[in-house]
């Protein structure tokens, strides 16, 4: 595949959406607004993307954030299609723990261990808290449901984080340390921010120190996050197969995120671990 410009290497993506998303009034705007400026329809589109960033494989999830809770599982056969139209894209089931969701989550739940399906997405932006202090009997079956199909199949169970609300770093942590050793952990954008990387670096390294299986990637990460955290796995000797490359597109920009990586201070060793190798270690064998 030939190398755009700017680009030094083939690369696996290990987060990012398909499927469109409607325009929506965000924030109190007068109008609706599509701040993502394109996203990819049809599985054919998301193709097209990555032939032009020289990538060779991707994972992909539900297109989200309008915030309805329907809308990301009105994706999931998109993702099931992707997932099985081409030997280069797997996918993720989008689910939820909140329990006015139920009915969609056991439909979603009824395809965990299908062909292209390597994993498990949701988010606390659309309700709910990944405290399991904050959880109702209803909302720990739903959680238990879901943590049971991804320990079943060997699946990731990706989790969106960011600073503030109830996806802060902060409201994760009696979640990983409660499933995190029988299941694997995806903490999607590092902590999200500024708050989050710093309160995240040091924890995660001792998360995997201590035997929890999680894993995250440096999307959204701003300016030192991605490079402390690297930093600190060359300078401990530990988490190196634990961070994978995402690029979040459409939600980010594929460029900047390559480059957190590939201009971070780091051994050529690492940057290879994260681009390809991390990702063909969790998940070469359902290729």
């Amino acid at each position: 595949m030939a190398l755009p410009d700017g680009i030094k290497r083939e690369v696996i993506d290990g987060h990012s959406h398909i499927g469109e998303i409607e325009a929506f009034p965000f924030y109190g705007i007068d109008y609706p607004v599509k701040p993502i400026v394109y996203d990819f329809p049809r599985p054919k589109d998301f193709l097209s993307f990555m032939d032009k960033y020289a990538i060779e494989r991707s994972l992909v999830m539900s297109n989200y954030g309008v915030p309805k809770p329907d809308q990301p599982f009105s994706l999931n056969p998109i993702v099931m299609e992707a997932a099985t139209t081409t030997d280069r894209i797997r996918g993720l089931l989008w689910v939820s723990f909140v329990p006015r969701d139920r009915e969609r989550t056991l439909e979603a739940l009824k395809h965990a261990g299908e062909a292209g399906i390597v994993g498990l997405k949701t988010t606390f932006l659309l309700g709910g808290n990944p405290s399991p202090a904050e959880w109702d009997d209803e909302t720990r079956e739903l959680a238990d449901m879901c943590f049971d199909a991804a320990e079943k199949h060997d699946y990731v169970f990706h989790f969106h984080t960011s600073p503030g609300g109830a996806s802060d770093i902060n409201n994760f942590i009696p979640m990983v340390e409660e499933y995190g050793k029988r299941v694997k952990i995806h903490l999607v954008h590092f902590g999200g921010g500024v708050s989050g990387h710093i309160k995240l670096v040091p924890k995660f390294l001792e998360w995997v120190k201590e035997g929890y299986q999680v894993y995250t990637d440096t999307s959204w990460a701003v300016g030192f996050g991605a490079r402390w955290l690297l930093v600190e796995i060359e300078k401990q000797g530990i988490a190196g197969d634990r961070v994978l490359f995402g690029s979040d597109e459409p939600w980010s920009d594929f460029m900047s995120e390559y480059w957190k990586i590939e201009g971070a201070p780091v051994s050529e060793e690492l940057k290879r671990m994260v681009f390809r190798e991390n990702f063909e270690k969790l998940h070469g064998d359902r290729w």
